[in-house]
């Protein structure tokens, strides 16, 4: 093969990768679409178009805009951040089952909830007019799940840094921080009342129906940068992926790259664990599928990663939605459901390749 030759068939490489991501970001602007006009109100695609030309009610413009699309952005933003977070936390630490669920900090923000829930009054019975409901703080939630976050992977770097930050110390390290954190969670499990043990499983379950676009907003400003800077590191992450001394030989830090790629993963995971819980085997499951149709090639793994994790994750939300309607499951037990088999299936086609 003469190099002309070489030069078509890189070419028809990318055009077909390229073709790929197209692909799948038309799927998601069709899958965003369904959502929005699919569910247990009467709302569908005629009020939609009501919507477009200003003619909606006050009703199905609350459904639609108020209710529907802070779902649909929720699962985008998320599956983005957990998917691109899963997919480079396998390339920093060289090792196939690396994700934000798998390293402890689901389980360290967790923690940090439950935490708020069981002493800040955040999941407490209140008695008032004779009523009894349950006071909802979601803000306390949110900020201690994140603290308990940025603990966890506190704990993991002063491992990583004292017993150097190799790929093999910092998997060890997130496999005790998790043990660690799910010891905590058990703890206030078992001392909290029993409306505080609904709140903390409820909230460990992940739900996107906690989301508005307040919450939102918060969640974009951290999530939206964190994946440029991944996208704007690609190149680097392939050096990487042949080595640290290979790496090192050709000018990139080797332990800062790690080591700065982890707490970017682990932010962008933080904010999104913190407001809508733990959401599993997103971060573990969608780069396994992405690499079986586009490769290895993080130019292209990373943006196909986050346009599949955010259609993963809508189509689990609406399955959450419509399954058993008009009861809305939490998204987290769908991707489980989901995420299992399908990991289990590509995991058994590799075996056998």
């Amino acid at each position: 093969m003469n190099e002309d030759q070489l030069i078509i068939k890189y070419k028809q490489h990318r055009s077909r990768h390229k073709a790929y991501i197209s692909l799948m970001l038309l799927l998601l602007v069709a899958g965003g679409l369904i959502a929005l006009v699919l569910g247990g109100g009467a709302v569908g695609w005629e009020h939609l178009v009501d919507l477009l030309q200003g003619k909606s009610t006050a009703t199905s413009e609350l459904i639609l805009l108020h209710v529907r699309l802070p779902r649909i952005v929720a699962a985008i933003l998320a599956g983005m951040a957990l998917a691109v977070s899963g997919s480079v936390m396998q390339i920093l630490l060289r090792n196939p089952l690396a994700s934000p669920y798998t390293l402890g900090i689901s389980n360290a923000s967790a923690f940090g909830a439950a935490l708020a829930i069981v002493f800040l009054g955040a999941g407490s019975a209140v008695q008032k007019s004779g009523d009894m409901f349950i006071v909802d703080n979601p803000y306390i939630v949110t900020i201690c799940a994140f603290i308990g976050s940025l603990v966890g992977l506190t704990l993991i770097l002063l491992i990583a840094k004292v017993r150097k930050s190799t790929p093999e110390t910092i998997i060890l390290s997130g496999v005790i921080i998790s043990s660690l954190f799910g010891a905590g969670i058990a703890a206030m499990q078992y001392i909290a009342n029993n409306v505080q043990l609904g709140s903390i499983v409820f909230w460990t379950f992940g739900d996107l129906g906690k989301s508005d676009w307040f919450k939102l907003l918060y969640v974009s400003i951290i999530t939206i940068p964190v994946l440029f800077y991944f996208y704007a590191n690609r190149w680097n992450y392939k050096v990487l992926r042949a080595g640290d001394e290979y790496a090192v030989s050709l000018g990139v830090n080797a332990q800062r790259l790690r080591i700065m790629g982890m707490i970017a993963t682990s932010l962008c995971t933080a904010i999104v664990v913190s407001f809508f819980g733990v959401i599993a085997f997103v971060g573990l499951v969608v780069p396994h599928i992405v690499r079986r149709i586009i490769g290895t090639n993080e130019e292209f793994l990373i943006p196909a990663s986050a346009i599949f994790g955010a259609l993963f994750l809508m189509i689990c939300d609406l399955t959450a939605r419509l399954l058993f309607s008009p009861v809305i499951l939490p998204v987290g037990i769908i991707t489980s459901f989901l995420g299992v088999p399908v990991f289990l299936f590509f995991l058994l086609k590799r075996d056998e390749r």
